[in-house]
């Protein structure tokens, strides 16, 4: 089974925030690995700069985050798939045509659920919950 999630789920999941023990609790429960799209490994990785930038973590922090994101791809936990940009956006076009107007929905946001209706995904793994209804509404059963 796909299941994809959102940046903001990844950050806590690697991080230590109010949604961390839920994350790591959703993530944990799971047999199939979390799909990693490339639009979650650029926001994710500059997330973590930015917040060694702004010393919200430090340095060595930083570096020891994004080197558990290289060993959970390597041990399987995450699953870097291959999605047609171009394809995502043209969804992405007709899910904030479709909702935005009435629900607000982020940029990003929408890409992400984009991706994931793209990909086949069955699961969308959010804390955002403006995003969560957004994929409730694409047809994604939402977690955790």
């Amino acid at each position: 089974m796909i299941i994809c999630a959102d940046t903001s789920f990844l950050v806590s999941y690697y991080g230590h925030d109010t949604n961390s023990t839920a994350a790591i609790e959703a993530g944990m429960e799971r047999a199939d690995p979390i799909s990693l799209t490339v639009l979650n490994e650029f926001e994710l990785e500059n997330t973590l700069r930015c917040a060694a930038f702004t010393k919200a973590i430090t340095h060595a922090d930083a570096h020891a985050r994004l080197a558990a994101i290289t060993a959970d791809i390597t041990e399987g936990n995450l699953d870097p798939v291959v999605v047609n940009l171009g394809v995502v956006l043209r969804e992405a076009r007709r899910l904030s045509a479709r909702y935005s107007v009435g629900g607000g929905h982020r940029g990003f946001d929408i890409l992400h659920i984009a991706a994931a209706v793209v990909l086949g995904a069955k699961e969308f793994l959010s804390f955002d919950k403006n995003q969560r209804k957004l994929a409730k509404a694409a047809g994604l059963r939402v977690g955790p």
